[in-house]
């Protein structure tokens, strides 16, 4: 997914923000019990934690909310068991698709991805299909409002950054998996706010799609899976031309 096609799924989620707010808080509760399960409920000591905290309080989810959703991954609280998958497959014209889920229900979960992708022109793939198109690389959005480009690349490639995109209205910042708790850190440090922060799967390999109906396929696809309430997020290596929809919305 490239920073633009991030940035611009950013300004559509936050136009319903309101109509997901339910689904956004699902997706960071589990993402706070399995970071407090996994490293413990001290966003001091447990960087993933930290992180996710920052998300929610972006979100304006409740601290109550956050709180209890930490207790139950420490064990304070009684909880449900959740597991991580990933699901990989293609959308119209070829499109790859990789589809993260947090659900304490595999079998609902997988019934779901698949019968999503089958009614919206896509299919599943086996494991390791389509993953090899992507890296795992840790992935900073910031509105160019927050810093200026020559402050924000001292900043992160100091912290470990591998790479800084200039995109006009915001910067993308890549690093390596092992560097994102570095980052997200230096950032923090300089009071420089994220519009979105992940371990995200960047595409490798793009397919350039140049027809607006198979475009809008693999959008239509994408937004649908995104509303499963187990998904966490999904990423694609789809690349559009720049004029493609003009000023259309996409």
């Amino acid at each position: 997914m490239s920073g633009h096609s991030k940035w611009a799924t950013i300004k559509r989620a936050k136009g319903a923000a309101d109509a997901k707010r339910g689904k956004i808080f699902s997706v960071l509760s589990k993402d706070l019990t399995l970071a407090a399960r996994d490293g413990g409920g001290d966003p001091n000591f447990n960087p993933r934690l930290r992180t996710v905290i920052a998300k929610a309080k972006a979100a304006n989810m409740p601290a109550d909310n956050v709180d209890r959703a930490i207790k139950k991954g420490t064990g304070e609280l009684p909880g449900v068991t959740y597991e991580e998958l990933l699901y990989e497959g293609y959308g119209a014209g070829g499109v790859g698709i990789i589809v993260e889920i947090t659900t304490d229900n595999k079998n609902r979960s997988a019934s779901e991805v698949r019968s999503t992708m089958s009614k919206n022109g896509g299919n599943l793939a086996g494991v390791g299909a389509v993953a090899f198109q992507f890296d795992r690389k840790g992935q900073f959005i910031i509105d160019a409002k927050q810093s200026d480009e020559e402050t924000l690349m001292d900043i992160v490639l100091e912290a470990g950054a591998e790479d800084i995109k200039n995109e006009g209205d915001h910067f993308e910042v890549v690093c390596p998996m092992s560097e994102y708790d570095a980052v997200s850190q230096a950032l923090s440090d300089k009071e420089i706010e994220t519009e979105s922060s992940e371990l995200a799967y960047i595409p490798n390999i793009l397919v350039p799609i140049q027809d607006k109906d198979t475009a809008r396929k693999v959008l239509h696809l994408i937004e649908k899976l995104d509303d499963l309430e187990d998904v966490k997020a999904v990423h694609h290596n789809m690349e559009l031309t720049d004029d493609l929809f003009g000023d259309e919305d996409a």
